[in-house]
């Protein structure tokens, strides 16, 4: 069954000279999650930000940290950023050798489990994983970037995840990432997304626009 859409800011796209600030923003704007984008320049060509501005940006918001993992290899990384206050950590299937282990490694942890699709992943990778994870990504962009387009055949992909999740019993998020704007978002709820990472459709405008945009890509206005 599908859970109420909640919105889960990017900070990719908000302003890094204000951190602490934008996150402050967007809580006050009705944000759900606070979506954290972790690059290393190897498993996706970019770099940003790595457990310490994670634990730096923790008391500036009580809205859930949600994690998102894109390092190879993970593993050696996961303690760190659950120390640093995450709430959801999600990895990508293809960033550790032993992806079971991996997810168990993260709830023996205290924290919620995800795993991300990239666009080329089939949804079969979830398969003897569902009844462990707490949250599935599927990227409908290449990760490394913010601000690319919306790859369409994604929402094939969210359709069969949402039947895999219903027919599993399991209260799971299913997440997209990329490329979510004002006119994707509500193709993707269509499909059967209920959580939505919006870096730029968020953060345009400046903090007096979020609540705004928030309630926008929520479906509300």
């Amino acid at each position: 069954m599908q859970q109420p859409i909640r919105i889960a800011p990017s900070i990719l796209s908000a302003d890094f000279a204000n951190l602490g600030e934008e996150i402050r923003a967007i809580d006050r704007a009705g944000a759900d999650y606070v979506h954290i984008d972790v690059m290393d320049g190897h498993f996706v060509p970019n770099i940003t930000i790595g457990a310490g501005v994670t634990k730096a940006l923790r008391p500036h918001s009580k809205k859930i940290f949600d994690v998102h993992l894109m390092i190879s290899p993970v593993d050696s990384f996961i303690e760190d950023f659950a120390k640093a206050g995450a709430d959801i950590i999600t990895v990508h299937v293809e960033a550790t050798p032993h992806v079971h282990r991996t997810i168990q490694l993260i709830k023996s942890l205290g924290k919620k489990a995800g795993i991300s699709l990239n666009p080329s992943t089939p949804v079969s990778a979830v398969d003897y994983l569902l009844d462990d994870l707490d949250m599935v990504l599927v990227m409908s962009v290449n990760p490394g970037f913010g601000g690319q387009s919306f790859i369409e055949s994604q929402l094939g992909k969210v359709a069969e995840l949402r039947r895999r999740i219903d027919d599993s019993g399991r209260t799971i998020d299913l997440e997209i990432d990329g490329g979510i704007n004002f006119e994707t978002a509500p193709r993707a709820i269509a499909a059967g997304a209920d959580v939505l990472v919006a870096g730029t459709a968020t953060f345009t405008g400046g903090p007096d626009a979020y609540e705004a945009n928030i309630r926008r890509l929520r479906g509300v206005d």
